[in-house]
């Protein structure tokens, strides 16, 4: 049987953050649920498209719309293997959901791999999980880690950070070591 894996996402979420790793994942042969608080499977998220164009920021453009394939409120955590948090602007808002971080603050309880992705990790700070553990984000959010009792780890765009069961990075430009990082978290050996 085919671990499961659960994606929280919101309205824009970023775009790359969410298809890639949710298209990733199910080709690794994982089964994957993505949901979003208020919306049940069938439903869409739109999506929105962070990019480096030298700006002090990125700049954001509207991405797809992704179509949800389980309800959020059906969710059973306890039959979950995994957890990935994409970024966006979506942990944003999700992190005020209470039921979202009753779910994060459960598979870190249980030691269950965690991924969080750009501005995935304020969903972790919101639920808590942070104290003392080393995590990697998009810069912006490097301040909320700290406060948080985190520490902080600045890596190249491109790479990304394992801390036990938890594995961060700062944007998508990191998906092939966030995800290789992941998969091995995960038990699972790729061989070519």
């Amino acid at each position: 049987m085919a671990k499961k894996i659960l994606m929280l996402v919101g309205d824009f979420v970023e775009d790359y953050e969410v298809m890639v790793s949710f298209q990733a994942l199910l080709m690794a042969g994982y089964t994957v649920h993505a949901v979003c608080p208020d919306k049940k499977a069938g439903d869409a998220v739109r999506t929105s498209i962070h990019d480096f164009e030298g700006d002090q920021s990125y700049s954001e453009k509207r991405g797809h719309n992704f179509a949800l394939n389980a309800t959020f409120d059906e969710v059973d955590e306890n039959s979950y293997d995994a957890l990935v948090i994409p970024g966006g602007r979506a942990p944003e808002y999700i992190r005020l959901n209470k039921r979202v971080l009753e779910i994060v603050k459960h598979f870190d309880r249980e030691i269950k791999p965690i991924a969080a992705i750009c501005h995935g990790p304020q969903v972790l700070v919101a639920a808590g999980i942070l104290k003392g553990r080393q995590c990697a984000a998009y810069p912006a959010v490097g301040p909320d880690i700290e406060a948080a009792g985190g520490e902080y780890i600045s890596v190249d765009l491109d790479k990304a950070h394992v801390d036990g069961n938890l594995v961060t990075a700062p944007a998508w430009p990191a998906h092939p070591e966030w995800l290789a990082k992941f998969l091995k978290v995960l038990g699972a050996e790729i061989k070519i």
